[in-house]
């Protein structure tokens, strides 16, 4: 049953009284927080992934990795919150001496925005959805969270609600910290609520710049981060192609139909020197050996079909391998000129959310760094090359349209750490400035404060002088940890 707009309203409003009740709580309660939701989504990890695959039709060992891949990223931001590192708590005292004259007594600190609304996604049941990436990196900066939960996978969502909402009450937490919202018109609503500071988006392109637009008009416009629409296109130089042509193929097959070409990393566009006889029937029978699956829902599969049949009837494109229809479609495989992208760019603009990708042939190198420069914003893009070669003008034109940039590995599978970067100029995202995996994800529920002249007494606890909370601090310029800090 959908949320109405008058239960959306009280949702937000509790929401915004825990966050308030919450916000100034120690790194380590609300560190113990995120430790709870981790254990106890272990703990009943296998009805989820019951009731995940039931919706999704994923095989058991992709979910069970993905729900591992959940909880880790859970304990690797708790981590994080008990360093205090989301903080950024900065200190520095008075100088008579600095370079541009006397420096008063200046401390800044970063500060949750308040509630956030997350709209989950089709494609990652658990690792972008319920208690993925956005949602844990609002309750981490110290926000209250409003998620709205995908209709591609609706039982599993209102379930993994529940057990995430039982393990914050068991440890302590405000009532309404997290909750969940189901419904189009509830969604919408949640982009305008007065009281929603910033909304994580990940999704299609139609549907986030909507939100996006309706998060702009409001009165007082706030944070869209929206992860939308990206091609990942891959660079092959000859040199690669000459020393292991058959290598980067297969590879490349695997990576298109990985998950059925239902991944935002996926390889869209392929670019290598002439095919030949020889090498289309490599290509072909390494489609040929992948095995199709169900995607995710029929109205995805409606919409890949729709997509790749408008793509292979474009000028100048054809067909290597045809595919099929149907909910379990065989992946589809089409090839192109340089010559005729440049032409025509929708071809480099068009994703095709499934198991479809295009290779595109060039006559020679220079014509890579050539159409590098007209792509749209990437999450990634990847350079297959070999050792010792120069390649400063195309990783300059790549780094420049992308978020991550990828020396001789695939884009499908992104790791959540410290560096990663899942991000990058528009329409891939909305804020190329910021990411959506990874530790520094967080950051985007933040914002920065600063005291000046303040007693000891009066600033926040991360900001005194004893640090009584025990967090690593930037003092004077230099990073201190806890165990360095004078008490």
């Amino acid at each position: 049953m959908s949320t109405t707009i008058e239960q959306l309203d009280r949702i937000v409003r509790t929401a915004h009284e825990a966050f308030a009740a919450a916000r100034d709580v120690a790194p380590r309660t609300r560190a113990n927080w995120l430790e709870a939701i981790a254990t106890a989504l272990e703990g009943a990890g296998d009805e989820l992934l019951a009731l995940a695959h039931e919706e999704t039709h994923l095989p058991e060992g992709r979910l069970r990795g993905e729900l591992a891949r959940t909880v880790f990223q859970i304990r690797l931001f708790a981590d994080e919150v008990l360093r205090g590192e989301p903080l950024d708590a900065t200190i520095d005292h008075v100088d008579p001496s600095w370079g541009m004259g006397p420096r008063p007594d200046l401390r800044r600190v970063n500060f949750p925005l308040g509630v956030v609304g997350v709209f989950g996604s089709s494609n990652f049941p658990f690792a972008f959805s319920v208690m993925g990436g956005d949602s844990v990196s609002g309750l981490a900066a110290g926000c209250g969270v409003v998620h709205k939960i995908h209709d591609a996978h609706e039982k599993l969502g209102q379930r993994t609600a529940e057990i995430v909402i039982q393990a914050l009450q068991a440890a302590g937490a405000p009532r309404g910290l997290f909750a969940t919202v189901i419904g189009r018109p509830a969604g919408e609503e949640l982009v305008t609520h007065r009281l929603v500071r910033a909304i994580g988006f990940t999704g299609s392109t139609q549907v986030g710049r909507l939100l996006l637009d309706r998060a702009a008009a409001r009165p007082e416009p706030i944070p869209f981060y929206g992860e939308l629409a990206s091609i990942n296109p891959v660079f092959v130089t000859q040199r690669a192609w000459q020393a292991r042509k058959e290598e980067i193929l297969r590879e490349y097959v695997g990576s298109y139909t990985l998950g059925m070409g239902q991944f935002c990393t996926k390889p869209g566009l392929l670019f290598v020197p002439q095919l030949d006889m020889a090498t289309s029937r490599i290509l072909q029978a390494a489609v040929a050996a992948v095995q199709p699956a169900q995607m995710l829902t029929s109205a995805l599969a409606g919409g890949y079909r729709k997509v790749r049949d408008e793509m292979r009837h474009r000028p100048k494109v054809e067909v290597l391998v045809a595919g099929d229809d149907g909910d379990s479609p065989a992946p589809t495989l089409l090839t192109t000129s340089v010559a005729a992208v440049l032409e025509n760019r929708d071809i480099l603009a068009e994703e095709m959310f499934g198991p479809a990708s295009i290779i595109v042939q060039y006559d020679d190198e220079s014509q890579l760094t050539q159409v590098a420069a007209t792509l749209d914003g990437q999450l990634t893009t990847t350079v297959q090359a070999e050792p010792g070669e120069q390649l400063t003008e195309l990783i300059s034109e790549l780094q420049a349209r992308s978020g991550r940039v990828i020396w001789n590995a695939w884009p499908t599978g992104v790791t959540v750490t410290y560096a990663q970067q899942h991000g990058g100029p528009y329409p891939a995202t909305t804020a190329a400035g910021t990411t959506s995996v990874g530790t520094a994800a967080v950051r985007r529920f933040l914002r920065p404060v600063s005291y000046q002249g303040f007693p000891d007494e009066a600033l926040p606890l991360a900001l005194q002088e004893n640090n009584p909370w025990g967090i690593m601090r930037r003092v004077d310029g230099e990073w201190q940890h806890a165990s360095k800090v004078a008490k």
